[in-house]
């Protein structure tokens, strides 16, 4: 009896050891020379602030000195009326990153960044899934045969973490799969030239969806939280662990070019800034917690690191709390 727990034990042990020098072995990613950060900007998060978008646009590019950007057609600004649409704030962003010398991102589909997750215009909301599926396909063919003769835009990315429905549900409703791909294969037809972006959680998504869908990936990293019942709490998650994430989905699915695409640097909030004593915002993301990110995210090893927060920056900047602000123009130039 002895000698049979003495080789289970045994045996448990050299699995053990086979299961991390497999996780070690997927871990793996080489430190880049230097990263390359971008930044996103969000035309109704400008507005929901009360900022004027070409200024806080233009600050991104001339004061920030941003060279690598995210877009994003969200449905709602460029379709506010069914067949009516209105493509001056997106001509304008595109216009000024091809003037600078800028790389885009640029984002079509229903699920765009920032909450509500899902942009869904007034006229379109009460439509059959049917219907509106139809509608899709003609705004996403309407932006793309628009912009891609437009040098600035390196990647087309389609639809926001559309495998996370933990915060969209009531906003999105189930994923529709089959349509998802649709939408990748509609934009791939109208513009081959340039590769598909599709992104995932890095909290809480898998990864695997996503990841297979397009042609290169994005991952989303938040570093702090905050909810009524917790308070504020900082991940579990090791900065490794995105590395094992993406090693163990790249053996399934092969190589592919990935990036973190969603670094937050803003206080994680469940009512708008404006309404938010600035203590509290500062409780929640300040300078201290910001350079605490770019260095989780450093270790991360991702070349390329889209930072999210900047039009807080600024919103900051015009109340007289410049730091934030301050420490982006550092690191972008």
């Amino acid at each position: 009896m002895q000698t049979y727990v003495r080789h289970i034990l045994i045996g448990v042990a050299v699995a053990l050891v086979l299961v991390l020098v497999m996780a070690l072995l997927l871990a793996r990613k080489a430190v880049p020379e230097h990263v390359q950060y971008g930044i996103s900007f969000n035309t109704p998060y400008a507005q929901e602030l009360g900022l004027d978008v070409k200024e806080v646009y233009d600050a991104f590019l001339d004061e920030l000195g941003v060279r690598h950007l995210r877009l994003a057609a969200h449905w709602t600004i460029v379709e506010p009326h069914r067949d009516v649409y209105d493509f001056a704030a997106l001509d304008y962003q595109l216009k000024r990153a091809e003037e600078v010398g800028a790389e885009v991102v640029f984002g079509v589909g229903r699920r765009l960044p920032r909450w509500p997750e899902c942009h869904v215009p007034e006229w379109a909301r009460g439509l059959e899934w049917e219907v509106q599926k139809e509608e899709l396909r003609a705004y996403i063919e309407a932006v793309v045969t628009r912009y891609k003769k437009s040098p600035a835009i390196k990647y087309w990315q389609v639809e926001n973490e559309p495998y996370l429905g933990v915060f969209a549900h009531d906003h999105c409703g189930d994923l529709d799969e089959a349509f998802l791909a649709e939408e990748i294969a509609l934009v791939q037809s109208l513009d081959d030239s340039r590769p598909v972006l599709v992104t995932d959680s890095g909290n809480l998504g898998t990864w695997k969806g996503a990841y297979s869908q397009g042609d290169v990936f994005g991952t989303s990293v938040y570093v702090y939280f905050w909810n009524p019942e917790l308070g504020q709490f900082k991940t579990v998650l090791p900065p490794w662990f995105y590395r094992l994430k993406e090693g163990i989905v790249s053996l399934l699915y092969g190589e592919k070019e990935t990036m973190l695409i969603e670094l937050s640097a803003e206080p994680w909030l469940l009512e708008p800034v404006t309404s938010v004593p600035i203590d509290v915002q500062y409780s929640r993301m300040d300078l201290q917690k910001f350079n605490e990110i770019l260095e989780y995210a450093e270790k991360t090893r991702y070349e390329k690191q889209y930072l999210w927060g900047g039009e807080w920056w600024y919103w900051l900047r015009e109340r007289g709390h410049t730091d934030m602000w301050e420490r982006g123009v550092e690191l972008f130039n």
